[in-house]
């Protein structure tokens, strides 16, 4: 098994960063984790549900450095393999969130055109959000800028556990979001003129740096210029590099060659056909995600055929609109909308992501369909299906122990592991435990039990019989007096 060379939580080495992980706990939830570092995991004895294939009722998950690497109802047993016993419990792939702003400073840049900015200079590992994902089981997060500007900066992927946004990162280039909803203030005039001018200054832009190179190449090979602006701006298209971009076009150039993804997002159904025009226009079909909210639904017969499934975010699951002869409301369950039409979706920015496939069921989605939606599709959503979102062979080890059905009131998250490491455990998150218990009965709790503890170490000490001065030098108990005596009278 090879070692993952991306792997977010895995130094260069191969070795897990366990111990920064507990020091992040610890800190952040105010417990030390208790397990051990281990290359090879075996998980035994629970239901697995992999979203991706059969359940096994009661399976085994073998993950070696960061990646599940077999899984079945009996597996072969790593010699070295730490052995974990979840009798009792139930395994789903950790919840995928693509399309949230938790963690950033501020959810929105001013300017309307922000490309060459990055999620990774606004990201805060510290963010109370990033626990709260944690606690309840998401382990995959895709961080974006919010929809007030044209262009917004560059997204990132995280785990939600960790100090320094190098070791939380699990992709670094995520994509830009082009939102066609108009920004505060701006109609839709505006924005679309904002958005072509955007693509029209990076053409010239290519054109004029094409040039350059190609009178330079000329010039460092020591010939002439023979050929008109045009033709030479045609030979100097392949001498372009990222390396010698403008910061400014970087990214924009980026996404059109494929290199980053694009985040269509609408509000409205009208806009659903110009963004379709503009994908297509710019070649980016095959790595465009729509993010869609209001009233787009009713352009879901222009949505078929997606590479990848849309994404609906959690606070646009109602739409409401009065009847034009009536005036009467009338509500929209938009997830059940775009299901009806056949639309593959996911849905972001959710808190609870269970708690939000429960309510995707309420409103008619299927058990499967929706929970796919805070799993496996949303993992297709964002591009990252071949590492997470599912439990297979080759996907990172990222998984969530219930203590029963993740749909019922009376379950709740055991634990939660990240490349098969436990990150997280109910048992030992004093935050939790302070809010349904109460700080001073936690406290008055530890306090007893330390006590015990200290109680039960001093019975331990008084039964033991004393040592005697030689018995502590380490040699044999001395005879007493009359025993030697009563020895000699024997052998006398």
């Amino acid at each position: 098994m090879k070692k993952p060379m991306n792997a977010s939580i895995m130094n260069r080495k191969g070795g897990s960063r366990l111990g920064v992980l507990s020091l992040v706990l610890t800190l952040v939830l105010g417990s030390a984790l208790t397990a051990q570092t281990h290359e090879k995991v075996l998980i035994t004895g629970a239901k697995i549900v992999p979203m991706s294939g059969k359940v096994l009722e009661k399976g085994e998950i073998l993950i070696e450095y960061g990646r599940i690497t077999a899984m079945g109802e009996k597996l072969e047993r790593p010699f070295d393999a730490w052995v974990v016993d979840a009798a009792g419990k139930t395994i789903y792939p950790g919840a995928v969130d693509p399309m949230t702003v938790r963690g950033l400073d501020v959810p929105n840049e001013t300017l309307d055109l922000t490309p060459f900015v990055e999620v990774y200079d606004a990201f805060d590992p510290s963010d109370r959000a990033l626990e709260i994902a944690l606690r309840n089981g998401t382990t995959t997060l895709h961080v974006s800028q919010g929809p007030n500007c044209v262009i917004s900066g560059v997204s990132r992927m995280f785990i939600p556990v960790g100090l320094r946004v190098e070791e939380m990162t699990v992709r670094a280039d995520g994509g830009l979001r082009i939102n066609f909803a108009p920004k505060g203030g701006y109609d839709h005039a505006v924005q679309y003129s904002q958005l072509r001018e955007a693509f029209d200054d990076l053409d010239r832009y290519l054109d004029d740096l094409a040039e350059k190179l190609y009178e330079a190449d000329l010039e460092k090979k020591g010939e002439k210029l023979k050929v008109g602006p045009e033709e030479a701006r045609k030979r100097g298209r392949p001498l372009i590099s990222l390396e010698k971009m403008s910061d400014r076009y970087r990214n924009l150039y980026r996404l059109r060659e494929g290199r980053l993804d694009a985040y269509i997002y609408c509000v409205r159904a009208m806009e659903v056909a110009p963004a379709l025009a503009f994908v297509k226009r710019e070649g980016l079909e095959k790595t465009c995600t729509f993010v869609l909210a209001g009233d787009t639904f009713k352009a879901a017969k222009l949505l078929k055929g997606l590479a990848r499934p849309i994404i609906i975010p959690k606070s646009a699951f109602v739409f409401t609109e009065a009847d034009r002869i009536s005036g009467e409301l009338h509500d929209t369950f938009t997830p059940q909308a775009f299901a009806k039409a056949k639309i593959p979706f996911a849905v972001g920015g959710f808190v609870d992501p269970w708690a939000t496939a429960a309510r995707l069921m309420r409103g008619g989605i299927p058990r499967a369909e929706a929970l796919s939606a805070v799993t496996s599709n949303a993992a297709k959503a964002i591009g990252m299906e071949q590492r997470v979102g599912a439990l297979a062979a080759e996907r990172d080890g990222n998984l969530v122990m219930f203590t029963g059905d993740p749909l019922d009131l009376t379950t709740w998250v055991d634990s939660v592991w990240i490349q098969g490491i436990p990150v997280y455990e109910r048992s030992k998150d004093k935050r939790l435990r302070d809010l349904l218990e109460g700080v001073y009965e936690t406290k008055e709790r530890e306090r007893r039990a330390e006590a015990a503890k200290k109680a039960k170490a001093e019975k331990t000490s008084e039964s033991k019989p004393a040592k005697t001065s030689t018995e502590k030098k380490g040699g044999k108990p001395s005879e007493s007096k009359a025993v030697k005596k009563s020895a000699a009278g024997q052998g006398q």
